[in-house]
C-alpha cells in the first residue's frame, strides 16, 4: 500500500458565504458602495417571470468600484448598521465610470 496525500482543503472561513452579482448604483460614501441585485423568479400562480431588485450596502476598502460597474459581493460580519457585505471582485467595468474619470482629469488640468 502506498500513502497518498490529498490536496483537499477546507475553506478558511469555515462556512461558505453567500455571494451575489449586481450593479453599483452609488459610490458617494467613503469605503461603501450600494449594489443593486436583480432577482427573477416565476410568479407562483401565473408562472410569468417577475423581476425584483434589492439594494445591498457593501464595504469597498480601496474605493475601486465605480458607478455602473458589475461587481460580486460576499456576505460578511456586520460592519455597520446597514453594511453586511464586502466587495469581492469587479466583474465588468462600466463605460460610464471611465467617462466620469476623464471628466475629473480635465477639470483638474483646467484648475492647474
Amino acid at each position: 500500500m502506498t500513502a497518498t496525500t490529498e490536496a483537499v482543503q477546507a475553506p478558511a472561513t469555515g462556512a461558505r458565504r453567500n455571494e451575489k452579482v449586481g450593479e453599483v448604483v452609488s459610490t458617494k460614501m467613503q469605503k461603501t458602495i450600494v449594489v443593486e441585485v436583480e432577482m427573477r423568479k416565476a410568479h407562483p400562480k401565473y408562472k410569468r417571470i417577475v423581476r425584483s431588485t434589492k439594494k445591498f450596502y457593501a464595504h469597498d476598502e480601496l474605493s475601486s468600484a465605480r458607478l455602473g460597474d458589475v461587481v460580486r459581493i460576499r456576505e460578511t460580519r456586520p460592519l455597520s448598521k446597514l453594511k453586511r457585505w464586502s466587495l469581492e471582485e469587479i466583474v465588468r467595468r462600466s463605460a460610464l465610470g471611465q467617462l466620469e474619470d476623464a471628466k475629473v482629469r480635465t477639470e483638474v488640468k483646467a484648475a492647474n
